[in-house]
């Protein structure tokens, strides 16, 4: 079987991206079971192992050569990049939008089999006069649909939107989208040894709209969409009251909540699996992976971020690319 090949990117470069990075790829026993490149400056690189007392030596990245296990390295030149940290920077957030672009386009092409990103700063890219909020958001404009989800060994959890404010989410909640976002659910996942098989609905309102008393988008939007996905064959039910509707999947490993909107998934999982959770891009023709957390500039450069969650996304890449969840 031919080895997957997965891109890394550094993140932004005064977060803690870098240092989980590589100390997630350097103490990695799957290090020799699939080509890992990383993509970000050689001189960022360079330094932050310095600092970590690491010695990465990755090998120059070939595209075309057939791929072998190890760690390699497309060198991408941010100047400016790594001057500041611990804040939201212009340069440092071009740099982790480069690193990310350059990544996607090899993926696109069909040099990657997986991607791995390390977090960014949604300042960062807007001081840098980037439209696009983050990873998602940027996919999303090159694939229409691409669905937010984040995995855990207890709680799978998968998001009609994404990063809006909370008014602008509640006006998503239409049966079309909620119907295209389990129909592509419902197609990455088939077939994927492992992967999750049952999409669990939330309501929008407090009791699942109580039957129209406490709301009526449960009735008019949610119920039809999940109605409409069952007669295609889909394994969806719901709505469920938004507050009960993980405890109905955790610990089940076939299950997958739909969330209306952001916070509304997110605070429940991170609640959950906050260290070692997985925030993984459905709906692309490669497999994106990347931790739930942010760049913490609190603690940047101290040498103690917790390397877990990147070490999932690392995990988790690696057995969606060899075709297993």
């Amino acid at each position: 079987m031919t080895l997957p090949r997965i891109g890394v990117t550094l993140g932004d470069p005064g977060g803690v991206g870098p240092e989980v990075a590589l100390n997630s790829l350097l103490h990695s026993p799957d290090i020799a079971n699939a080509a890992w490149i990383l993509f970000g400056d050689s001189r960022l690189i360079g330094a932050e192992a310095r600092r970590l007392g690491l010695s990465p030596s990755p090998a120059p990245w070939s595209p075309d050569a057939p791929p072998r296990g190890g760690l390699f390295l497309n060198d991408i030149p941010a100047p400016g990049a790594g001057s500041v940290r611990g804040r939201d920077d212009r340069a440092n957030g071009e740099a982790a939008f480069r690193f990310f672009d350059a990544a996607v386009a090899a993926a696109r092409e069909g040099r990657l089999e997986g991607l791995v990103t390390a977090p960014v700063s949604k300042t960062g890219w807007a001081m840098a006069g980037l439209p696009w909020r983050g990873h998602t958001e940027f996919l999303e404009h090159l694939y229409p649909g691409a669905v937010m989800s984040f995995w855990s060994g207890p709680l799978k959890v998968a998001l009609l939107s994404h990063h809006l404010p909370l008014r602008e989410a509640l006006g998503k909640v239409r049966k079309e989208a909620l119907l295209a976002l389990l129909r592509t659910l419902n197609r990455s996942l088939s077939g994927l040894a492992g992967a999750p098989s049952e999409f669990l609905v939330a309501g929008l309102n407090p009791h699942a709209g109580e039957a129209g008393l406490l709301g009526i988008e449960e009735r008019e939007e949610i119920g039809p969409a999940v109605a409409a996905a069952c007669r295609e064959g889909i394994r969806a039910a719901g709505p469920f009251p938004p507050d009960t509707v993980f405890l109905r999947a955790r610990e089940r490993k076939e299950a997958m909540v739909v969330a209306m909107y952001h916070d509304q998934g997110l605070i429940a999982f991170k609640l959950e699996a906050f260290a070692s959770g997985v925030n993984v891009t459905l709906g692309l023709p490669f497999v994106r992976t990347s931790p739930d957390h942010g760049t913490a500039f609190d603690i940047a450069g101290r040498g103690v971020a917790d390397p877990r969650s990147m070490t999932e996304a690392l995990n988790l890449a690696l057995r969606l690319a060899s075709g297993r969840a």
